[in-house]
This record gives C-alpha cells, sequence and structure tokens, in this order.
C-alpha cells in the first residue's frame, strides 16, 4: 500500500511522532542557519497545508516528512533569488503583503535513515507537485542540496552540479532523482544558506578543533567554513542548485491528495 499524503493541517498530532526527525536527516551544523530558523518553526501556523507528511496507515508510522511554501516567481532564471534563505523570506514577505503566489517552492524532505531506499524521494516530489496544482499553480521551483557535494566541498558549485555520469545522467543522486521526473537544471546557487556561529560553535557542531584562522573543510560541509579565530566567528554559506519541476508535466500524479 503506498503511504497516504497527510498535511498538517488535517492531522497536527502526527508531528509529536517526529519531533527529533531534523536532528536524524541532517548533520548539525544544518540546523543553526540564522535566516532559515528565524521563519521555520512559523511554517506550521502560517502554512499549515503546505507541511505533510508520508504516513503509512498499514504501519501506523510517519515515514518522511515534506516542507514547501507558496512563492511569487515571474518564470525567468534571475527570478528565482539567491537561495533558500531569501525564498523562505519572500514567502512570508508575500503572505504579510497579501500577494498571489505564482509558483510553489520545496524547503526540504526528510527521509530519515530506517525509511530510506523505499523509492520515497519520488513520492516525496511528487506531493509536493500535487500541492502546487492543488492550488493551481504551474510550477515547482527547489533550492536543492546535492546528495554527494559534501564529498567533494572545494569544489565549485556551478562545476559539481554539471557533472555526469557516463550514461550522460547528473553526477548527483538527488539531483538524477529530480532530472529523471522531468525536472530542469537550473542556476547554481554558491550562496544559498548562512550559517554564522562562534568558533566553539563551530567545533561543537563538526566535533573538530581549528586552531587558527583560515578555511576549513569538515565532515558533511558542501564547502569550506571561513575560521576567524580573531573575530571568534565562524562562516558557512552553503552551496545550492535550483531545480524547476513543471507540476503538468511527467511528475507522478497521487491519489489521495
Amino acid at each position: 500500500m503506498a503511504p497516504r499524503v497527510v498535511r498538517y493541517s488535517e492531522r497536527p498530532e502526527l508531528w509529536e511522532r517526529i519531533e527529533d526527525l531534523s536532528s536524524a536527516v541532517w548533520p548539525e551544523y544544518n540546523l543553526h542557519g540564522e535566516e532559515l530558523n528565524r521563519y521555520w518553526a512559523r511554517l506550521y501556523e502560517d502554512f499549515p497545508d503546505w507541511q505533510f507528511v508520508l504516513y503509512e496507515p498499514d504501519e501506523d508510522a510517519v515515514l518522511a516528512e515534506g516542507h514547501t511554501i507558496p512563492v511569487g516567481w515571474d518564470g525567468t532564471y534571475a527570478g528565482l533569488g539567491p537561495g533558500i534563505d531569501a525564498t523562505i523570506a519572500a514567502g512570508f514577505r508575500l503572505r504579510s503583503a497579501g500577494g498571489q503566489p505564482t509558483a510553489a517552492s520545496a524547503l526540504a524532505a526528510e527521509i530519515p535513515p530506517q525509511h530510506r531506499s523505499r523509492g520515497l524521494a519520488r513520492v516525496l516530489l511528487a506531493a509536493m507537485a500535487a500541492l502546487a496544482r492543488d492550488a493551481g499553480l504551474t510550477h515547482l521551483i527547489a533550492p536543492v542540496r546535492p546528495s554527494q557535494k559534501e564529498r567533494y566541498p572545494t569544489i565549485p558549485i556551478d562545476r559539481y552540479v554539471r557533472w555526469t555520469r557516463a550514461d550522460g545522467l547528473p553526477f548527483d543522486p538527488w539531483i538524477r532523482v529530480h532530472t529523471r521526473l522531468g525536472a530542469r537544471l537550473g542556476p547554481a546557487i554558491p550562496r544559498s544558506l548562512h550559517i554564522a556561529g562562534t568558533v566553539a560553535d563551530w567545533e561543537s557542531w563538526t566535533g573538530m578543533p581549528f586552531p587558527e584562522t583560515g578555511d576549513y573543510v569538515f565532515p558533511a560541509g558542501l564547502a569550506t567554513v571561513r575560521i576567524d579565530r580573531e573575530r571568534n566567528r565562524g562562516d558557512y554559506w552553503e552551496p545550492n542548485v535550483w531545480i524547476v519541476h513543471d507540476t503538468t508535466g511527467q511528475l507522478p500524479r497521487l491519489a489521495n491528495l
């Protein structure tokens, strides 16, 4: 039986079961984006129809969680913006101004380790597209975090996302999932998510010391972190890549939305 897509507005009690989902999915440092965290908890209150889980009734289990937000997009690559920080902020500004969204943006697709290898990534993307279609929106845009970029943190994102395999498909597995569903690869985003903290913060988040000022490769980082001992500060910009789905295209449709 296929998992059901359940919106937060329908059964908020399901979220009581997944309070630690983010920590199971993301490396510790990824939980400390100042701009992203300013808005994240408000997604459930302000956009309850756009947050959902994949729920398996037979197992009475939550398998994965998806986060999306309606946004304004002019249809151009330039109009996609500089990344996830700017996108979530713009979505809340649009709502406050009473504006009309023209697209939906994916924010996160969270599948805990115990439920991976079940084909849920495609189901999550199909659910996000279905939310957009239900709202009359023809595009799902996504500032995507490439799943294997952490293995190549010193390679610029604009080069990494253009790598391909021998069969011509994208090198990165998560990008490959999107493009196999008919998505277009858009611009690389060198500075999508900003994370800043003290040197002690970064040492705690990464489990490694930073003895002097410099740029460091660190576990699960998609790029290097700039450590400034004199200012007692570490700054990291996570790179992403824009991917654009036409929700009227080949993305699979779900019957339970």
